[in-house]
């Protein structure tokens, strides 16, 4: 038997030379599917991305390369299998009646509308990469949060869009009896998903009321955290313990919240005191000392208030409280640590002592 007889040979209603083309054929596709997919990736990122922008050109693929490479199979599939006949003797309903055709065509339909929906997600995302790069070029925050709110309900609109196309499309749905149901049976889900819609609308408050951005510093509920995304549902926080914490927006609205980085100052509060052996001209010189410095001090305004306020039980108590210009931590430490340094020298100029706990006990022969 030559190649060629061996090709006419007929195995299930069609020759060997089909069956070998739709072989050939998806060989052809899984070889060039990584090509095809990147040649396609650059396209996109030359539509998308400016030609100085500083994102990576493998960040796309990262995200699209899958998706596509499975439309890519989908479509050699679909090529192939248009060449293969079913064989009379199954007596197969045709695709327009209930049957074997119609169920795997439904099933291709709504594979490719799920790929067609995860490759629009992906191409949100990495549209969303390109503005927040773009937004972080300039001083305000607040087009960051917009890049990511907008980023996020185009996704749901992209979701809820492809599950309204696929009934129609895919299990033919009435998608207009299916919205006007929808409508009668709106009272119920709302109530069945209130906290959901409750947060919902509690991001549109943060959205337009802006109480923080990301990147604030804010204390809600006696949580402190710098805030890390704006979602649709919850708000996230990276804590000073530097865990990631998650807190549902209506918490956010509804609680009192402070915003630290909106603060001009940070408050600094103590008291320090000095042995009773003190003089009474020793003190206010100290007092006057301190005071002077801090009034002087780059990094401190004229709030400073520096008082002899009480007799404690062993020490004559120095009230300190001043006004550091700094929402950094870092350079808040360390210019705290410098007032306090300055304070030790001050103290010991005028040869007082700080007071620690001490009991004095008086003995009675009888």
């Amino acid at each position: 038997m030559d190649m060629n007889q061996f090709l006419e040979l007929q195995f299930l209603g069609n020759t060997m030379q089909d069956y070998a083309w739709v072989a050939g054929s998806l060989l052809v596709g899984a070889l060039f599917q990584f090509f095809v997919s990147h040649r396609i990736s650059d396209l996109v990122f030359k539509l998308i991305a400016k030609k100085d922008s500083a994102i990576d050109k493998e960040q796309l693929y990262k995200l699209v390369g899958a998706p596509l490479r499975w439309l890519i199979m989908l479509i050699v599939l679909f090529v192939c299998t248009n060449h293969i006949e079913y064989p009379e003797s199954w007596d197969l309903a045709p695709r327009s009646e209930f049957g074997l055709r119609l169920v795997f065509h439904r099933f291709y339909l709504l594979f490719l509308g799920v790929i067609f929906t995860w490759i629009a997600i992906r191409l949100t995302s990495f549209i969303g990469i390109v503005m927040l790069e773009r937004a972080e070029l300039t001083e305000s925050k607040s087009d960051d949060q917009v890049v990511v709110f907008l980023v996020e309900m185009l996704r749901v609109v992209i979701i809820v869009l492809a599950v309204f196309v696929m009934l129609g499309a895919v299990f033919k749905v009435d998608i207009g009896a299916l919205i006007a149901g929808l409508g009668i049976g709106g009272l119920a889900l709302a109530l069945a998903a209130k906290e959901s819609l409750e947060n919902l609308l509690a991001s549109f408050i943060i959205f337009f009321d802006k109480p923080f951005i990301i990147g604030d510093l804010v204390t809600v509920n006696n949580v402190t955290g710098t805030v890390e995304k704006i979602g649709f549902r919850s708000t996230r926080l990276r804590t000073l313990e530097k865990s990631y914490l998650t807190i549902p927006n209506l918490m956010m609205v509804n609680n009192v919240l402070d915003n630290l980085s909106l603060r001009t100052y940070r408050r600094v509060s103590f008291k320090i005191g000095v042995t009773y052996d003190s003089s009474e001209s020793q003190l206010k010189e100290i007092v006057s000392d301190i005071q002077k410095f801090i009034d002087n001090h780059p990094h401190t305004n004229q709030d400073g208030e520096i008082h002899f306020v009480e007799f404690g039980a062993s020490s004559l108590d120095v009230m300190v409280l001043y006004y550091i210009d700094t929402m950094d931590w870092g350079v808040f430490l360390n210019i705290k640590e410098q007032i306090n340094f300055e304070i030790m020298r001050i103290v010991q100029l005028h040869n007082a002592e700080f007071a620690f706990p001490t009991q004095t006990l008086h003995l009675e022969k009888s």
